[in-house]
């Protein structure tokens, strides 16, 4: 790239290519368990610098000059090899989602008086700007989620509440630090949060210039932005400090249900156009979740619904006749594809289904359909719900031993030893780690425990629940068998599943074309009980429960 950055010796690459403006892809926030920000050197470069880790790299990793940046001290001068990636692209993003019929009654309305030629422009009762000529029927608003990972941008036309353009992208932030927690740690300097900040409304104003584009719409005729998204992307989002968020007793600075200035966050819409934030529920139950309950109209639900968001952070709702009690959980970046070995997101070449037939066959699909070059989110839960399943993994998660087991030659000569650890090898380039086992344990471990504890809480049995709605992005690409297999959800549950999509996103456009709908989910927020799981005192016993298969 041709940049050149001066530093202290002692700086780690990843350190000077940030000072250096230059993207390395670093999602465990240098913590050095992701493996993701590895960096080439040549020869002579090698005996410049320190390495004091040596995570996720293979002996010819290392031989052909590879290091992990964030873990490689500089100690004179390098020349750094960044592998080029996808940056979000190409990445596959669910962008609809499970929607309800709404009046439109929209915050902004326009009134068109012909004496003066001009178009009055009202943001509620208040008259907020002028526009030359009959502008009427050109008022439009945006819904965006605001995800962990990814960001999806729906453009609106308030007359007709019609999506006529969407866009989506990989948030920014998650090259930083992939997870709330990391996130939160990441933006707890000045620094930390402006780069944050900055980076996402560049991404979002980049975003609202493709919709644009793509429908011909003027984006100064934009006057209403709905954020939806968990507790730390609105606080990311706004440029809040998420600091509280990440120690006791967890009180978000921001807690949303306001109107904020477009102008001021420099989004690129009207000149008088307004962000609205729907409520948030808790530190880390957020207005995503809020836009969930909308869209599925959970609150009005009869008989006993659960709402599940799967990802990075697990939200989840339960709705007993209506009444609605609400936790949360860290899930962990592994759904995401970090912290995997082979893990990517879901990019051209990822493998996203994999099966093991009757016959004992493998049946894989990629993204594109090229040649397997990792594993994102869906696949990996696939790969591990179908090894449970087959007897390659045991109950307690381990791989178990080629030479003691009934398996199939089909899968036993797939047992394979690489590095002197075992794997499971899925294709010439991808494999599945013991490693890689434990992080799904302890992510689908997470989820499950929130489940069972939000049961418990309302003294409701599993086999009690009448629906199950998982929502989020990830979520959708999920199979109802998998998550079965792997125990994330129970037995119970089987056939009482449903796949709802981006509720974020499509109650984030309720929200953009019905004012009383805020008014309505606003005081209903505040009659969501929030149940705290760390204040169970078995909750590390439910916990170590949940990781078996």
């Amino acid at each position: 790239m041709n940049r050149t950055v001066q530093v202290e010796k002692g700086v780690t690459i990843l350190q000077a290519a940030r000072l250096a403006g230059v993207l390395i892809e670093s999602p465990c926030n240098a913590v050095g368990t992701c493996g993701k920000c590895k960096v080439k050197l040549d020869q002579t470069s090698r005996s410049s610098i320190r390495p004091y880790g040596l995570h996720h790299l293979s002996p010819e990793e290392e031989e052909q000059g590879y290091v992990l940046s964030c873990e490689a001290e500089v100690l004179g001068d390098i020349l750094v090899d960044v592998p080029s990636r996808s940056h979000g692209t190409e990445l596959k993003i669910l962008s609809h989602g499970q929607s309800v019929e709404v009046t439109p009654e929209t915050y902004f309305q326009k009134r068109y008086e012909p004496k003066d030629d001009r178009t009055f422009v009202f943001a509620g009762d208040e008259l907020v700007g002028l526009e030359q000529s009959n502008t009427e029927d050109q008022k439009y608003g945006l819904a965006v989620d605001i995800g962990t990972t990814t960001i999806v941008v729906s453009l609106v036309d308030l007359g007709s509440g019609q999506e006529i353009a969407s866009a989506s992208a990989l948030n920014p932030q998650s090259l930083h630090a992939q997870d709330v927690l990391s996130r939160i740690t990441f933006a707890s300097t000045k620094r930390g949060l402006m780069m944050m900040y900055s980076e996402l409304i560049n991404e979002l104003n980049r975003l609202i210039e493709r919709v644009t584009e793509k429908s011909i719409v003027n984006r100064e005729h934009i006057y209403e932005v709905i954020f939806s998204g968990n507790t730390c992307m609105i606080h990311l989002a706004t440029g809040k400090d998420p600091a509280p968020l990440g120690k006791y007793p967890y009180i978000p600075e921001f807690t949303g249900a306001v109107h904020l200035s477009a102008s001021e966050h420099h989004l690129g819409v009207s000149p008088f156009g307004l962000i609205y934030v729907p409520p948030v529920i808790s530190a880390y139950v957020g207005a995503d979740i809020t836009s969930g309950i909308l869209a599925s109209q959970l609150h009005q639900q009869k008989g006993i619904t659960l709402f599940v968001d799967i990802g990075t952070n697990g939200e989840m709702a339960l709705a007993v006749e209506g009444k609605l009690s609400a936790t949360s959980t860290a899930a962990g970046p592994a759904f995401e594809g970090m912290n995997i070995t082979c893990g990517m997101r879901a990019g051209a070449g990822a493998l996203e289904f994999f099966q093991i037939e009757d016959d004992k066959t493998i049946t894989t699909k990629t993204i594109g359909d090229q040649e397997p070059v990792g594993i994102c989110g869906s696949g990996l839960l696939d790969i591990v719900g179908e090894l449970v399943a087959n007897g390659v993994i045991d109950k307690n998660g381990r791989f178990v031993k080629p030479e003691s087991t009934l398996l199939p030659a089909s899968l036993k000569e797939r047992l394979q030893l690489r590095d002197g650890k075992r794997v499971f090898q899925i294709s010439r380039q991808v494999y599945l780690t013991q490693k890689d086992v434990r992080q799904v344990q302890l992510a689908k471990g997470a989820i499950r425990t929130g489940i069972d504890l939000l049961l418990r809480s309302k003294g409701i049995t599993s086999d009690a629940v009448d629906r199950v709605l998982i929502a989020g992005s990830f979520g959708y690409h999920l199979r109802a068998k998998s998550l079965i297999h792997l125990g994330l959800l129970p037995d119970s549950f089987d056939g009482k599943i449903e796949f709802i999509g981006n509720t974020s996103k499509t109650g984030a456009q309720a929200f953009l074309m019905n004012q009383s709908l805020r008014k309505e989910m606003e005081k209903g927020v505040t009659e969501i009980e929030v149940i705290e799981l760390a204040n169970y005192g078995d909750f590390e016993q439910v916990f170590v429960r949940s990781l078996g298969f």
